[in-house]
């Protein structure tokens, strides 16, 4: 009780919806417990430190809670989804897909492989999670985590079986597909949201666009600058061929030509998408309405023109280029596709505080159920971190006099019309910009 009330005195009121579906009382003392360690002080979040940290004579009972496969954690999954709806769900969240990498050494830790590492930089050791994040305003809290399992785990079951990976979860199953099994788990909890935003490993590939398409959700992901597209003008025919068969498709009256080669003589105009610490954030941005080569294959080495989208480029001031697609309405302005896409940036923040805060990567075993589990419990334990934060800002509201609901700016999600001048009136008072660590400091007893 001490811990708790140093953390804020109310971590057990607010853990209540999750006790509610735990199940046995056993859980209903330990998942506390195990938030209350990765709130703790600073150190590692693996079940050791917490336990001598948390006062525990043994850590075995705390083991046990993480990596007991007699109990299912889905109902926490969607308890925490319905948390997170409740606090920025709405039709002006995102949804934010990415992936995050926890460099580990050895074999046996479950899907550990040599792949490319973004906490480092480079491929090396370690496991890659599928992340998604619902996200209003500046207000990031992670509802999904998916471990990605390499071919040479998948091709190995004994491997699989020894780290208890589940028989449903065995099998090769890319990013992109993890991703859309989460979004249909997330929205068939409830969460709400309006777009789903997604970075060019995943907005690369037809088939993720395309599952988006077909669940009829708006997004905005990116892409290479090499992925072929057509104008939105191109025509279809049938050419009559001199000798042989006729054709059994028709052809495009025009050839693809690159992301990059559509924008290079587009109109770039400045955009500011939000106010940062040091002032507006922008860079150049241009738009052109295409249509992507992702349709059925010609046959001639080429692909149909597919439905007709926005490409989206960026050209920041290191001279650095980005591409992306977003298939946001035809009449949308420049600044809300500006706006819409840099709101991923709240998803690289959520994950850098997991990390190095909340010890997401501090995980110690080896099996499939702990990893999932202790993924879990930091993305609650993250979510109660957030919790306080929206207190904190709704307090100092209160003291400025301010009658506005709570729960986070709606710059980048909502973003000004194209005239500068008619300033749309903030939805929520600004949060602060400290990190999750200063609230432990700021709320102790």
């Amino acid at each position: 009780m001490g811990m708790e009330q140093g953390l804020g005195g109310d971590l057990g009121r607010w853990l209540t919806p999750f006790l509610e579906v735990v199940g046995r009382k056993t859980r209903r003392t330990w998942a506390p417990l195990y938030v209350q360690g990765l709130l703790g002080p600073e150190g590692r979040r693996s079940v050791q430190p917490m336990a001598a940290r948390l006062g525990l004579s043994s850590h075995d009972q705390l083991h046990h809670f993480l990596t007991s496969p007699a109990w299912d954690d889905a109902p926490l999954w969607r308890a925490l989804a319905r948390t997170a709806d409740r606090r920025v769900g709405g039709p002006g969240a995102v949804l934010v897909i990415d992936d995050t990498a926890l460099p580990k050494k050895g074999e046996l830790s479950v899907g550990v492989a040599r792949q490319y590492c973004g906490a480092l930089g480079k491929r090396a050791n370690c496991q890659a999670l599928v992340s998604a994040t619902l996200a209003g305003g500046e207000v990031p809290v992670p509802v999904g985590l998916r471990l990605f399992l390499p071919a040479a785990w998948v091709d190995d079951p004994n491997r699989c079986a020894r780290a208890g990976v589940p028989e449903s979860e065995c099998q090769q199953r890319s990013k992109p597909e993890i991703a859309l099994a989460e979004i249909d788990r997330l929205r068939e909890a409830g969460l709400r949201f309006s777009t789903v935003l997604a970075g060019a490993g995943f907005g690369m590939g037809a088939a993720f666009r395309h599952g988006l398409d077909t669940r009829q959700l708006l997004w905005a992901v990116g892409i290479p600058r090499t992925q072929k597209l057509y104008r939105p003008g191109v025509r279809l025919r049938w050419p009559r061929p001199r000798t042989g068969r006729p054709r059994t498709r028709p052809v495009p009256s025009a050839a693809p030509r690159s992301a990059g080669a559509m924008l290079a003589r587009a109109r770039w105009r400045r955009v500011s998408w939000r106010r940062g610490t040091k002032g507006p954030l922008a860079a150049r941005f241009a738009a052109l309405r295409v249509r992507v080569a992702d349709g059925p294959h010609t046959g001639a080495g080429r692909h149909l023109p597919g439905a007709e989208l926005w490409l989206v480029g960026e050209w920041r001031s290191n001279g650095e280029r980005k591409h992306y697609l977003a298939n946001l309405p035809p009449r949308t302005s420049l600044r809300r596709l500006a706006a819409t896409i840099k709101a991923r940036w709240v998803c690289e923040q959520a994950h850098q505080q997991l990390k190095q805060e909340i010890g997401l990567g501090d995980f110690e075993g080896r099996s499939w159920t702990g990893l999932h589990r202790h993924a879990l419990m930091t993305c609650v334990a993250f979510a109660y971190l957030q919790h306080l934060r929206l207190k904190a800002a709704r307090k100092r509201g209160e003291k400025a006099g301010l009658s506005r609901s709570l729960g986070g700016t709606a710059a980048p999600t909502q973003p000004a019309s194209d005239t500068p001048r008619r300033r749309r009136p903030a939805l929520r008072p600004p949060l602060p910009t400290k990190t999750l660590s200063t609230l432990r400091p700021q709320l102790a007893a």
